[in-house]
């Protein structure tokens, strides 16, 4: 493919989570590919990344370069003033952020106006050949006024918009989004349950709708030796600890969480995602005693930020006492931890009920012991994951709400880790995906049910992973990493983005559900 000029609409940071790392991923494979790419988002520390050699402002309603003038990532940050709509309520420097549903009218016309003048500047200096808009709202409508038919271009959709904005509000949010993707060659989707989420509003849009999962970064994503990922992991937490600045270069405590880690003493487990209710991070805190009990040298790294964290270090913090009201009244608030309304955590409640007698006590025998063995790392660049992971057996999605894609499932078995997912939505997909490489008996570790007794499922699959005959689990995380290695690659996912913007739907796989939702064999 000859070289192109591309212009890629996000709107948010360029470093973190979902998205984010699907769009810086995707910026550096095309530059690499030799691409020039224009990348629109408000990350104001854009210029740490290696690969972006310039980076534009607005000042004064005129757009002003800095850096390279010959960059081949450049990333320009509108000028939307404080407000910065999002899906979730979280925490963003230098912003207030405030989710979509909370948004006066006039707010979100400026959001809006602003993207859409920046972008027709961007269009004018480099004249772009195709571009993509990310997530459902509002990338595609600012795209769709902006180049007003005179740049072909696709939409990546990432989920959090259509659940957490769309689902709730259609009568509001349903014309931006028809705005956005009618005048869309094709619209991606990381799974099959995502597109039928979409064509639950937009079916005209099935025709279009095609296969556009992210990608993982084999030649960082990789298997390691104990001895080695011991090194790497000591290395990182010497990195963090040097660090100046806090902010995106870890958590205060990161050092100190990943320095309580070693691959060659202990069994490590892991959780990485953000810390909210939605996750699922509930069900695997709870289920740790129940591990800890039959596997005491299992250790639980948990890597992510969030508006639940303090909740979840409460919960550890209740364990330690071996306070099972405590627990329950965290169970009962569920959601108001968060910020949220109050709502009660069902399936970690169906679980506290049903300990009683000598199963309560083993419990709450376990819990003080297995509270010691949790780590939480707190928030990681994504280019330090491969130097997390591949110290960790398993790894733990236990997310309660539908993904769009099991981005951190992917990684974790490119690394030969076992990525122990709940069997829904695109998490499934990525289970069917990697259970080939299996046989039966082990294909069953790769998912657990959401329900009642998820916690107890959870804790359960652990331990027979962790207990397996080293040997066994070695081969079977090496067949993991070589399937994923070949099933997931961002130069394919790149390639992709530009046939869906050019209209080439034929070389892109349909999204249609070819039969049956994956679901872990009994047995």
């Amino acid at each position: 493919m000859p070289p192109m000029r591309i212009l890629v609409f996000h709107g948010y940071l360029l470093r973190g989570t979902g998205s984010n790392i699907y769009n810086t991923s995707l910026a550096a494979v095309f530059a690499e590919q030799g691409h020039e790419v224009h990348i629109l988002c408000q990350d104001r520390h854009a210029t740490d990344l290696p690969f972006v050699g310039a980076v534009g402002r607005w000042e004064g309603g005129e757009l002003h370069l800095e850096g390279e003038p010959d960059a081949r990532v450049t990333a320009y940050l509108p000028d939307i003033g404080r407000v910065l709509p999002v899906y979730v309520a979280d925490r963003y420097e230098g912003f207030d952020a405030k989710p979509f549903l909370e948004l006066e009218d006039d707010e979100l016309d400026h959001y809006l106006d602003a993207n859409v003048r920046a972008v027709r500047d961007v269009v004018d200096r480099v004249q772009p050949q195709v571009a993509l808009a990310n997530h459902a709202l509002m990338g595609p409508a600012i795209l769709a006024r902006a180049l007003d038919g005179q740049v072909p271009y696709a939409v990546k959709i990432h989920g959090s918009a259509l659940e957490y904005t769309l689902r709730r509000d259609p009568d509001r949010f349903l014309p931006y989004v028809r705005e956005g993707l009618e005048s869309a060659n094709a619209v991606l989707v990381g799974s099959t349950h995502l597109a039928q989420r979409l064509w639950e509003f937009l079916p005209e849009t099935r025709e279009r709708t095609r296969l556009g999962p992210p990608g993982v970064d084999v030649h960082h994503f990789r298997p390691l030796e104990p001895d080695e990922a011991g090194r790497r992991l000591r290395a990182l937490a010497d990195r963090l600890e040097g660090a100046k600045a806090v902010g995106w270069g870890g958590d205060v405590g990161a050092a100190a969480a990943l320095r309580e880690l070693d691959p060659e003493r202990d069994a490590l487990v892991s959780f990485v995602g953000k810390l909210i209710v939605s996750k699922g991070i509930d069900l695997l805190l709870a289920a740790w005693p129940l591990v800890v009990a039959q596997v005491p040298d299992a250790r639980l790294c948990v890597v992510g930020f969030g508006t639940y964290r303090e909740t979840c270090e409460q919960l550890v913090a209740t364990l330690a006492r071996a306070d099972l009201d405590a627990v329950r009244e965290i169970a009962a608030r569920g959601r108001e931890l968060e910020g949220g309304p109050p709502g009660r955590l069902r399936y970690l409640s169906a679980f506290l009920d049903s300990l009683e007698g000598e199963r309560r006590d083993a419990y709450l025998a376990a819990a003080p012991e297995a509270a010691t063995r949790v780590h939480f790392t707190g928030r990681l660049e994504h280019d330090d994951l491969p130097d997390v992971l591949p110290s960790c057996l398993a790894q733990v999605v236990p997310s309660t709400f539908p993904e769009a894609f099991g981005m951190v499932a992917a990684e974790a078995a490119t690394c030969g880790v076992l990525p122990l997912s709940a069997a829904h939505s695109g998490l499934a997909e990525v289970s069917a995906t990697l259970a080939p490489s299996l046989d039966t008996q082990l294909q069953r570790l790769l998912g657990f049910e959401v329900g009642d007794g998820a916690v107890e499922e959870i804790a359960q699959k652990l331990v027979e992973w962790l207990q397996m005959e080293p040997s066994r689990r070695s081969e079977a995380g090496a067949a993991l990493a070589r399937t994923a290695a070949e099933r997931f690659g961002w130069e394919h996912v790149a390639d992709g983005v530009v046939a869906a913007a050019q209209g080439r739907l034929d070389e892109l796989p349909d999204a249609a559900p070819s039969g049956e939702a994956w679901r872990p064999p009994l047995g």
